[in-house]
């Protein structure tokens, strides 16, 4: 038996998203159910009930600005610790020369 292919990543909208977390919220169907009707994981939509219900202050964790927030700031991060790399290798080239 073969392994299956893995399904290229699907990225969708907010609002699509908070569609999703109402059909849950509204409990006609299980979580189970509605994932299998949109041919989503069920972890998924867990996941973004779950997101739904921090942003909505009914669960600790990180909002979606927040999370938002902290990725820009590892990013940031990272290129300005780059640029201190680069600049440290410049200094000790600059020194070399000089000497």
């Amino acid at each position: 038996m073969g392994k299956k292919k893995p399904r290229p990543r699907r990225s969708f909208t907010p609002e699509f998203k908070a569609e999703i977390v109402e059909l849950c919220r509204r409990g006609d169907r299980s979580v189970g159910q509605i994932a299998k009707d949109f041919d989503f994981t069920e972890t998924a939509v867990r996941l973004w009930v779950n997101q739904a219900e921090v942003d909505a202050g009914e669960r600790d964790g990180l909002t979606s600005s927040e999370r938002e927030e902290l990725a820009a700031l590892r990013r940031e991060n990272r290129r300005l610790r780059e640029d201190v790399d680069i600049l440290k290798r410049a200094t000790a080239f600059f020194a070399k020369e000089t000497r």
